[in-house]
């Protein structure tokens, strides 16, 4: 694969059992999604209501899931920035659609989380909204990544979320977060109870990616499944 993708291959252990159930991703395929997520990755437009959504263009890329989840460290791990997508501690502080470039030929889009309590009822019925909007309307909308924290498992505030994408007929995809907080003997469990709740969802992707940001596990298999949906380079 040459130096390059040697170099990459060094930095992040690639294996099958980062992805449920297992399999292995071609090296061919890792080194385009390492390459992608290398290229330019910009903010090209927030926007906190439907009004504000930007052109559609791109294919896109969606992540969601409950505050606090990882989706903004998530977003930096993929594409090797510290502050693109902005961490918080504070649950509900991504307050907006936040549309990224990468490359000039993929659209990452980072989701207001779900489930906080820190919101207020009228804040949290508004941010519903311009989700509904944006997943019932948006053609240019390949894939949503749904992150799920991978101590808890699947939780209530995700269930509607997954209905949603349901009836629009929008495939989703679970990404386990934070696996390295988990030991070893828990894993499968969790990921057995969620591949079984999966199962009984049609637009459900019955494909789990495991991940961790602060270890790098999973990230370059992700990058590989999410670079298939780019326009070609």
């Amino acid at each position: 694969m040459g130096d390059h993708a040697s170099r990459g291959r060094s930095l992040i252990t690639i294996s099958a059992e980062n992805i449920h159930p297992p399999r292995e991703i071609e090296p061919e395929l890792i080194e385009a999604g390492r390459l992608l997520f290398a290229r330019e990755c910009r903010f090209v437009a927030g926007a906190a209501d439907a009004e504000g959504l930007p052109p559609e263009g791109l294919p896109e890329i969606a992540f969601v899931g409950r505050s606090n989840v990882g989706k903004s460290s998530l977003v930096n791990a993929l594409t090797g920035r510290r502050m693109l997508a902005r961490i918080s501690n504070t649950p509900g502080r991504t307050r907006q659609l936040n549309f990224f470039f990468l490359d000039n030929r993929l659209m990452l889009v980072d989701l207001p989380g779900y489930g906080y309590a820190e919101a207020s009822k009228s804040a949290i019925q508004e941010w519903t909204r311009l989700m509904q909007a944006y997943l019932r309307s948006r053609a240019a909308l390949r894939r949503v990544c749904v992150l799920i924290d991978s101590r808890h498992g699947l939780k209530e505030p995700d269930r509607p979320f997954m209905k949603l994408c349901d009836a629009a007929g929008l495939s989703y995809q679970v990404v386990l977060t934070k696996t390295d907080k988990l030991g070893p003997a828990a894993l499968p469990a969790i990921l057995e109870t969620v591949a079984a709740e999966l199962a009984r969802h049609g637009a459900a992707h019955p494909e789990i990616h495991l991940t961790s940001a602060e270890k790098g596990r999973g990230i370059a298999e992700l990058r590989a499944t999410l670079a298939a949906f780019a326009e070609p380079g």
